[in-house]
């Protein structure tokens, strides 16, 4: 017999049975269709899009680009989660405010921001296009969009690992005479091991993953500035869905990867905040 606080039986089954068959058609159905698709005309459709120039130069353009602004901003977020834990900072909490926009500015609106300041006719612009730096619709625009919209990721992973575990044992480190690499190394990096891996994982699969700011500063030049997901739209306006789908699959592995790494993450984190 249920007790007055617990949920009928067939409303909690009801609930289950509503959220699997919501995973199945939002995740599971979409996914299953992007391989089904590329797979339709067996591997000669990934033989002919993976043998494609445009579409190596727009893997190596993916990679090089998360190989870049990953350790950037891995390196970006460990220096801010410091600074806002371990020195007194007015206005902290509108900085931290801040530490979102790029999570509440549409991707969108941040590539016509970049190309404002660093366009040709931007604020900026003038003063590159003299010394002959070409930011926009070349790879540095590229870069630093994929920079802004990644930034916030590991830093909002550490502040509060660092911001809950105390600085007892790195005073006391200090008092010893240890210096600031030896106390990070030796005592705080152990502690946000996992929470810095997950960050990683997080603006990594976004890096890889991004569309809308990329899309804007690219100029879509195919061969050029093209990353993986914009030649996956670019061969779909082609109207190559096959070709398309192989692309995608790429995305999908990716995203499933980086899946199972984060559910690793999170249990190896959970398993350390419990010891």
């Amino acid at each position: 017999m249920n007790s007055p606080t617990e949920e009928p039986t067939w409303l909690r089954r009801a609930l289950i049975a509503f959220a699997f068959i919501h995973v199945a058609l939002m995740i599971i159905l979409p996914f299953a269709s992007v391989i089904a698709q590329a797979c339709s005309d067996g591997f000669a459709t990934f033989t002919r899009t993976f043998g494609s120039r445009d579409t190596i130069h727009a893997i190596k353009l993916t990679l090089l680009i998360a190989l870049i602004a990953v350790p950037l901003n891995t390196l970006v977020g460990i220096a801010i989660a410091w600074g806002f834990t371990h020195v007194k900072i007015p206005g902290k909490r509108t900085l931290l405010a801040l530490l979102d926009l790029p999570f509440s500015i549409s991707p969108v609106v941040v590539g016509f921001l970049f190309i404002l300041l660093l366009g040709k006719h931007g604020l900026f612009g003038g003063w590159l296009e003299a010394r002959g730096i070409k930011v926009i619709f070349a790879f540095p625009g590229l870069l630093i969009a994929t920079l802004f919209v990644t930034m916030p990721y590991i830093a909002k992973e550490l502040i509060p690992l660092m911001d809950g575990r105390g600085r007892e044992e790195e005073e006391a480190a200090r008092l010893l005479g240890a210096g600031w690499w030896r106390i990070f190394w030796k005592i705080t990096f152990p502690e946000i091991k996992w929470g810095l891996l997950y960050g990683i994982i997080l603006c990594t699969a976004r890096s890889m993953g991004e569309f809308g700011a990329v899309a804007i500063v690219s100029g879509n030049i195919r061969g050029r500035t093209n990353t993986l997901p914009l030649h996956v739209e670019a061969l779909f306006q082609d109207g190559d869905l096959p070709a398309a789908s192989a692309a995608a699959s790429v995305l999908a592995i990716l995203g499933i990867v980086s899946l199972v790494a984060r559910t690793i993450t999170d249990i190896k984190a959970k398993a350390k905040s419990k010891n």
